[in-house]
């Protein structure tokens, strides 16, 4: 099976622990990309959904359970075939609440350039930019260094 771990900076990487927490926490209830299915009847329609945000959520619970006790004792994550596919929706989900919420003034070639001037915005928009890059650069991490046929699943 194969495994990357990553060496995180704790002072950098704790801080933003606290706006995943809520951005989680705000989404436990709701999709980060609602799926408006017209076309279905709503008993259908309603199923479906549920599954979506069952889905969300585990993915997300299984992202959180990364920083345990251990990652504040060494500082490292690891990431392998049994949670890769979870993290990265966990990561978008959490990027596209980021981009709704946080960073919603910030226009897109900003936000996916990574050309903000993180001196220039607020602290709380500067915060919520360096998160959306920490995960962004997860995903990036996981999608190179672990086999595609993972992802394809």
């Amino acid at each position: 099976m194969k495994r990357i771990e990553v060496k995180l900076s704790l002072p950098v990487v704790a801080p933003l622990l606290d706006l995943i927490k809520a951005a989680v926490g705000d989404l436990g209830g709701r999709l980060a990309a609602p799926q408006h299915l017209q076309d279905l009847d709503e008993e259908l329609r309603t199923a479906w959904q549920a599954d979506l945000l069952g889905g969300q959520n585990d993915d997300c619970r299984r992202f959180l359970a990364l920083f345990d006790r251990e990652f504040f004792a060494s500082g490292t994550v690891g990431f392998d075939e049994a949670n890769a596919e979870s993290v990265l929706r966990a990561c978008a989900a959490i990027r596209l609440r980021l981009r709704e919420r946080e960073l919603k003034n910030l226009p897109d070639e900003v936000i996916e350039g990574a050309g903000a001037d993180v001196t220039q915005l607020g602290a709380a928009a500067a915060k919520a930019f360096m998160c959306y890059v920490f995960l962004a650069t997860l995903q990036e991490l996981i999608i190179q260094h672990l086999d595609s046929a993972i992802l394809d699943g």
